[in-house]
């Protein structure tokens, strides 16, 4: 089985989750400063080096359900991640609270917000990457 990239977009700092090769748990993987570099090519960089048949992106949607400015801005990177990365799927999943659960998360293991800062956007990668893996799993299949 191939390995998935789960990528949570944010203004400062790109997460990045990995699944395993049998494509059952997502790992966190790394964490990208927009402003440092071209992420972009970075993150085709990961596609190319673990050989990643699909990127799952993160989709926020407003709680009625609505699209507002980050969800253009996920698509917008989608669309420049796949002119560098052709040969890689997209998908979007909806992202709706999942940087606040991965906040409380690392705050139960005991990380303040300070010192979760580095991770956070790793950890919120891990949320919508799962969320993907679970329901291709209970669909039977990816």
């Amino acid at each position: 089985m191939t390995r998935l990239l789960g990528i949570d977009v944010g203004e400062a700092r790109i997460g990045l989750a990995l699944s395993d090769e049998l494509g059952m748990l997502a790992h966190p993987l790394e964490t990208v400063k927009t402003k440092e570099g071209n992420p972009f090519r970075h993150v085709a960089e990961v596609i190319a080096r673990e050989k990643i048949a699909l990127v799952v992106i993160g989709l926020p949607r407003n709680m009625n359900g609505t699209y507002g400015p980050a969800a253009e801005k996920a698509r917008e990177f989608a669309a420049k991640l796949q002119k560098l990365a052709p040969e890689c799927g997209v998908k979007f999943w909806d992202e709706r609270l999942t940087t606040v659960a991965a906040q409380r998360q690392l705050h139960e293991a005991g990380r303040n917000v300070k010192n979760s800062r580095a991770v956070i956007d790793q950890a919120a990668a891990v949320l919508i990457l799962q969320g993907y893996l679970d329901s291709q799993a209970m669909l039977g299949g990816m």
